[in-house]
């Protein structure tokens, strides 16, 4: 199997190489450094490899741009020391990450994932984690929502809310404290705005944050029901929509 590394820390390219030559997880019969983008660019539109490993910055440019300029047909795996939002939208689209600095243990458990997925590895979601990343509009969460309390303006932290929930045409904030802020948004709307690894949208009603997921119900493969730690509106049951289940399940699984 041949892989490239792309990576322009010395050391950073020498740990892992010299752990992918130690390991029997997959037989590697040649590994390629690449330095730059302007190397990986060469590379990739004169070569195929079987799998990649890739920085996203590096010394003369960002991955993207290799994506941009060279057809990569293979999977990839990023090494980053980017924050929880990137690393949320890596485990969405691509094979797997590495967070600097990184166990060998780790890589390991990135490669037999790789065996398990890579016939069904989709490159062009490889190209929408980066732009995600990349994109000023997409990086941009909002952590704290500013509501009317009384005569008062209070800002709530996103780690104070338990969930958020649309009411006719009326959208609300709970909290832990139980309080109930009216907010000035849409369900719909709001959500891209949200942090993708603390919310997620259940159906048209609820968008639930992962620290108040008490237990997942299963009644059936098209049925599945939340129970939190805390009491939804009116008590009523908390169905994720049909067809937000297999993302929901990805999205738990982070």
């Amino acid at each position: 199997m041949k892989i490239a590394i792309v990576e322009d820390e010395h050391l950073a390219s020498s740990y892992l190489q010299s752990i992918l030559e130690q390991q029997d997880v997959l037989p590697i019969t040649q590994a390629t450094v690449l330095k730059s983008v302007k190397e990986a660019v060469a590379f990739f539109n004169e070569n195929n490899v079987d799998l990649a490993f890739m920085d996203i910055h590096l010394g003369d440019g960002k991955s993207l741009e290799i994506f941009e300029k060279a057809t990569v047909s293979c999977p990839v795996i990023f090494i980053t020391a980017y924050d929880s939002y990137a690393i949320s939208v890596f485990k969405h689209f691509t094979i797997d990450y590495l967070l600097k600095p990184f166990e060998e243990q780790e890589l390991l458990e990135a490669l037999i994932k790789f065996q398990k997925i890579k016939d069904s590895f989709n490159t062009d979601a490889t190209l929408q984690s980066l732009v995600a990343i990349e994109s000023p509009e997409t990086s941009k969460i909002q952590r704290h929502f500013l509501v009317n309390y009384g005569y008062k303006l209070i800002s709530i932290n996103e780690t104070e809310i338990t969930y958020f929930a649309a009411s006719g045409k009326h959208l609300f904030i709970y909290t832990k404290s139980g309080n109930s802020y009216l907010y000035d948004n849409t369900l719909t709307d709001i959500i891209h705005a949200l942090d993708p690894f603390l919310f997620f949208k259940v159906n048209r009603k609820y968008i639930v944050s992962r620290k108040i997921i008490k237990e997942v119900v299963k009644h059936s493969n098209q049925k599945i029901e939340l129970i939190l730690t805390v009491p939804a509106i009116e008590n009523d049951p908390i169905i994720i929509s049909k067809k937000e289940i297999n993302n929901f399940k990805n999205w738990l699984d982070q």
